[in-house]
């Protein structure tokens, strides 16, 4: 017999087994890490740059030129104007967007075992908004800003005060975004927590709406599934991870959380 979650989400009898899988596990550990990408976000309607319904679904922005090209380092020294342009665009539907009940689980289980880390590739913030607290933004966070010519930085509630480009407010110079931009390295910090975090192992591993293509997003689940851990992917489509994990879950990422979360309390 087929059943709803609160989010709207039908749970055929292979899923509901497979939620029940995933709750035995959860039972079971004291740490757990939460992987998670773009497939989360998008549960609150924000859109990805790429792919169906992307900000760039099919096109490039300007007479051709790749987004990734517009959101790099290089564009961004050249002609912060023009970047700045699709950053606030960026911006913008974060804005209009929210954490879902799927960022809510995730800083909820934080709170009910002994040991829980996010390890996420969005920039979005959602995860802090929604309670969590340790959080590996390993690409960044769009409402930190730094300087490109001295050492300020600052959180920011929004963009929407900005000119294009943005000033700083000590030396003039431009502002940019605390992010991980297309031909950048990942950041000092958040890849030092990540190596002592992943180092140290966890009992289980959620990979959530994300393809996994990057090696440090695959390998805490290729990790445990060498050393004989648990790991489970909530994904509707199939991804470079999906014949190593323990449980496959192919459903949206929040009301599967959600449905997780409910049958563990329970």
């Amino acid at each position: 017999m087929d059943s709803l979650t609160p989010a709207g989400e039908t749970l055929t009898l292979d899923d509901a087994r497979g939620v029940e899988r995933v709750v035995d596990l959860l039972r079971r550990s004291q740490s757990v890490l939460f992987i998670t990408g773009a497939g989360l976000s998008a549960d609150s309607g924000l859109p990805t740059y790429r792919g169906a319904g992307g900000l760039y679904d099919g096109c490039d922005p300007e007479d051709g030129v790749p987004i990734e090209s517009l959101l790099s380092r290089e564009a961004l020294e050249r002609r912060p104007d023009l970047t700045w342009k699709y950053l606030l665009q960026i911006e913008r539907a974060c804005r209009s967007a929210a954490p879902n009940r799927g960022h809510e689980v995730i800083a909820e289980a934080e709170r009910a075992f002994e040991r829980v880390w996010v390890l996420t590739q969005n920039v979005d913030g959602f995860h802090r908004r929604a309670g969590s607290r340790n959080v590996i933004d390993i690409h960044g966070d769009l409402y930190r800003v730094r300087c490109l010519r001295c050492p300020y930085a600052a959180p920011v509630a929004d963009y929407s005060s900005f000119t294009v480009p943005p000033a700083c407010p000590r030396c003039g110079g431009t502002l940019r975004p605390d992010v991980v931009l297309f031909g950048e390295h990942l950041p000092a910090a958040q890849l030092a927590t990540y190596k002592r975090e992943v180092e140290r192992g966890f009992d289980l591993v959620f990979s959530i709406g994300t393809r996994s293509v990057f090696p440090y997003i695959s390998a805490p689940v290729l990790d445990a599934y060498h050393l004989h851990r648990s790991s489970v992917e909530i994904n509707p489509g199939e991804t470079d991870v999906s014949e190593f994990v323990t449980v496959k879950l192919p459903l949206r990422a929040a009301p599967a959380l959600d449905a997780i979360w409910r049958a563990y309390r329970g």
